[in-house]
């Protein structure tokens, strides 16, 4: 699997460093005026392929002031959009939970550093950051639980500092089991590691998990609805963005939710997973498809939502937020520095207006599982 010149330096993928001072801060302008934005974002990450819409359909030229300009770069984690943030290189971003959350402690009030806060959300499932993966001799399973106490002495792995990450350690706890090793694997080492033979398991995101699923690299073997627990994706946004230019906020979130819209509507299915081809390399369209729109089995983790759309971080985002900030200040290396973010971190009532005005409510909508059946081409 190949993914272009992205970069992958170790340094851009752990998530527990220390607030780091900001640089001057950006000039965006007086409200009203044209902007130039870079937006971080991940078309390797299926929950946030609003990200990929507003890349493809440009929903944002209708809202943006004219002349704005709008440079979308790719991520492949979420902690490479953080640390591009943090050294303002990057002025939005879409990104999983865990980098999101722990972007938000990226300012701390002794120490200063970059303050980025939580616009929006992405979207919530159990089965979209949160899917198990074993290797393809392994013994058949009769359930996702079964399945991951199996790993109790195996060689495992997942993207730390990810939001697979944090699920692989809490369902290892809920489990009762230690993997021999778990091992911290990008997801191009780790399909080329099943492959060879090297893994028994690993817990990656879709659209990875679709890949190696359907190219017989890998089984599915369990999901987050097997231990009930959420994954998510946020839109996150450098403080000197909103402060300076709220009408560039709401501008963004104005097409962000039309993005969002776009992405419920299942007669757009083919066509989002064409945008999504189109930004990525050597992944089939059929396998995009199915990252966001396909069934699997009830006993490998699958489930009728595949992805919540849910704009706000409404009570159910708001549990997975406090639920993930607190396992993440729980670990020894603290991603988070607090067992629950500041109060300003979350700034989505300008989401919230824009839902208002257009007399939505959240959530937007589920994406359901489809039968392999209804897929076209």
């Amino acid at each position: 699997m190949k993914y272009g010149n992205i970069a992958l330096c170790a340094a851009a993928i752990g998530l527990g460093l220390a607030a780091q001072p900001a640089s001057a801060a950006v000039d965006f302008g007086k409200p009203g005026t044209p902007v130039k934005l870079v937006v971080g974002y991940q078309p390797y990450y299926t929950q946030s392929w609003s990200g990929v819409v507003m890349n493809g359909k440009k929903f944002w030229e209708k809202r943006l002031p004219a002349g704005s300009t709008v440079e979308f770069q790719i991520g492949l984690q979420g902690a490479i959009i953080v640390n591009a943030m943090t050294g303002e290189k990057q002025h939005l971003g879409y990104v999983g939970d865990m980098p999101g959350i722990a972007a938000t402690f990226r300012y701390i009030k002794e120490r200063g550093g970059t303050d980025i806060r939580i616009i929006g959300s992405l979207g919530t499932s159990k089965q979209q950051c949160n899917v198990f993966m074993v290797r393809n001799d392994a013994p058949q399973f009769k359930s996702g639980v079964e399945a991951v106490k199996w790993m109790d002495g195996k060689v495992t792995s997942s993207p730390h500092g990810s939001c697979t990450d944090r699920f692989a350690q809490d369902t290892f706890k809920k489990a009762g089991i230690k993997p021999e090793k778990y091992l911290n694997q990008n997801i191009e080492v780790i399909t080329t590691n099943f492959r060879a033979g090297k893994l028994d398991a690993a817990v990656i995101w879709e659209p990875t998990a679709s890949k190696l699923q359907i190219e017989g690299i890998a089984r599915r073997a369990a999901s987050g609805e097997d231990f009930d627990a959420l994954d998510g994706g946020f839109l996150i946004a450098l403080n000197d963005l909103i402060s300076q230019r709220p009408d560039i906020i709401r501008a963004w979130l104005e097409a962000e939710l039309d993005a969002q819209l776009y992405l419920l509507d299942g007669k757009n299915a083919s066509e989002v997973a064409k945008m999504a081809q189109q930004q990525t390399e050597q992944i089939a369209h059929k396998i995009l498809w199915s990252s966001l729109y396909g069934d699997n089995p009830k006993n490998v983790g699958g489930g009728e939502v595949k992805n919540q759309l849910d704009f706000v971080v409404n009570d159910r985002v708001r549990k997975l937020l406090d639920d993930a900030t607190a396992f993440l200040f729980s670990l020894d290396a603290k991603p988070a520095a607090a067992a629950k973010v500041r109060p300003e971190a979350v700034a989505d009532q300008i989401a919230r207006e824009v839902l208002k005005a257009r007399n939505l409510t959240s959530p937007l909508g589920i994406i359901k599982a489809q039968p392999l059946s209804a897929y076209k081409e």
